[in-house]
């Protein structure tokens, strides 16, 4: 269970813990820069860069978090962690490739850790991007944050709404900046078409369709020796301990799509995994961006056997209490539909794919914003008109924040409320029936089972607390 009141905000008691509970590296070398000399930056001299280590170095930082941030003259990847030596090992390998490219000359500079705690000792590392299994969001964000680390966690920001929740508590108490991977933010449609319904382009605002993509079941997988290089402990972290099998977590020899994402022990499938963006986007536009439903109601179906266990099919339908109406389906087209007094809005990421391995395939052609009167595509927000923030560039808009010292544009409060808005739907789902939920005090309404939900049993020592 999450204890909210159990967290210590001092990054001196944190780091006591830390060195206590961790084991040395043998993967850890010689601080940076170690043949490449800082003159070579020049004005983008270490001292004048953001120094981040990449916690979680699989599919999606390969593909996406990593090359989202050295892209930019403003930071520098000085440190890489992952539980699999072999990723952590090939991790580092990626990126001081990167840089040997980048300043044609032979760069050794990134430390390779085995462990996030000791990651986080490392002074010299001003912020991570957290780009784990969602059953480790919460329990790395938080140790992040209390270490004084500024933080860029993928989505969703966590496995329950409770984790969540002492998440949101922890980040604020410490003052540090973090950023939800919620990119769709920083698409330019999905910003315009929440600025169309926020300014009554559709009259007011009735009905909200979410449609994602679905997750197919699997068969039965074998029991497999674990792999040495692969710290299967800490991986399962927080969760029950289950048998290795590769399917279980994430392929050895390449970085295609893993296993986790389809078993509810890791997650809560695509109803967090693309419902995150799309309700978050959605929140947007409906101004409910610090609250959620009142009521939710759905079904869903389930495997009945195999690996895989996260839902299939599924229709679910929230009731806000602006009396705004959502309904959330993998029958829908992936998107966000506004349906409203005086017409509709159809919103979705056209051909843009994070990875190459998303469900959903890029279709050519595909528009990524549809109008029930073209005219709108062309309609100009006014001065005396509500503008939402504007990023082009997610992880550059989380860069410029530590900078500033300012909120991103997808901060966790907000990250908060729309993970929790697909966990009270996933809730709805296996309860098949009606939850009545009190955004307020984030507990449903005289219902026992339903708040039974909230948080789930925790194993030692991975405890969110």
């Amino acid at each position: 269970m999450v204890n909210n009141n159990s967290f210590n905000p001092s990054r001196r008691s944190f780091l006591k813990k830390a060195v206590a509970g961790t084991v040395t590296s043998s993967l850890a070398v010689a601080g940076f820069p170690t043949i490449v000399p800082a003159s070579v930056f020049g004005k983008n001299a270490p001292s004048n860069q953001i120094n981040i280590g990449a916690i979680g170095t699989g599919r999606i930082s390969r593909d996406h978090d990593m090359p989202g941030i050295w892209k930019h003259e403003q930071a520098r990847i000085m440190a890489v962690c992952d539980l699999d030596q072999k990723r952590a090992n090939e991790a580092k390998d990626l990126v001081n490739a990167f840089y040997s490219k980048k300043t044609n000359k032979l760069y050794d500079g990134v430390k390779g850790y085995f462990d996030h705690l000791e990651l986080l000792q490392n002074k010299d590392i001003d912020a991570v991007v957290i780009s784990t299994p969602d059953h480790q969001h919460a329990y790395i964000g938080i140790h992040a944050v209390e270490a004084g680390k500024d933080v860029y966690l993928q989505k969703p920001a966590s496995l329950t709404i409770a984790e969540g929740r002492a998440l949101s508590n922890a980040v604020h108490r410490s003052g540090q900046i973090l950023q939800i991977g919620s990119q769709q933010r920083s698409s330019a449609q999905f910003r315009y078409a929440a600025e169309l319904v926020r300014n009554g382009r559709i009259g007011q605002l009735k009905t909200v369709l979410v449609g994602l993509p679905g997750d197919p079941a699997g068969e039965e997988e074998p029991e497999m020796p674990v792999p040495k290089n692969l710290n299967y402990d800490a991986w399962l972290g927080s969760t029950p301990y289950m048998y290795y099998t590769e399917k279980r977590v994430h392929p050895q020899n390449d970085y295609s799509r893993p296993g986790w994402l389809r078993c509810e022990q890791f997650g809560a499938g695509m109803i967090t995994g693309w419902g995150s963006h799309h309700v978050d986007c959605a929140h947007w536009a409906m101004d409910t961006e610090y609250t959620g439903p009142v009521e939710v109601g759905g079904w869903a179906e389930y495997p009945t056997k195999g690996l895989w266990d996260v839902h299939g099919k599924f229709r679910t339908e929230a009731l806000y209490a602006n009396g705004v109406k959502m309904i959330v389906s993998n029958d829908l087209p992936n998107g966000i539909r506004y349906e409203g007094t005086d017409g509709w809005i159809f919103v979705t990421r056209g051909d843009y794919a994070v990875t190459a391995s998303d469900p959903v395939a890029k279709k050519s052609g595909t528009k990524a914003l549809e109008t029930s009167n073209p005219k709108l595509l062309t309609s100009k927000i006014g001065p005396s008109e509500i503008h939402l923030t504007e990023s082009s560039d997610h992880h550059e808009n989380w860069l410029e924040s530590i900078k500033l010292r300012k909120q991103p544009i997808a901060p966790i409060e907000i990250g908060h409320r729309s993970c929790s808005t697909c966990l009270i739907h996933q809730i709805a789902m296996k309860l098949k029936r009606k939850v009545y939920w009190d955004p307020m005090k984030e507990k449903f309404k005289n219902d026992d089972e339903a708040n039974s939900m909230l948080s789930r049993p925790q194993r030692y020592p991975y405890l969110v607390g």
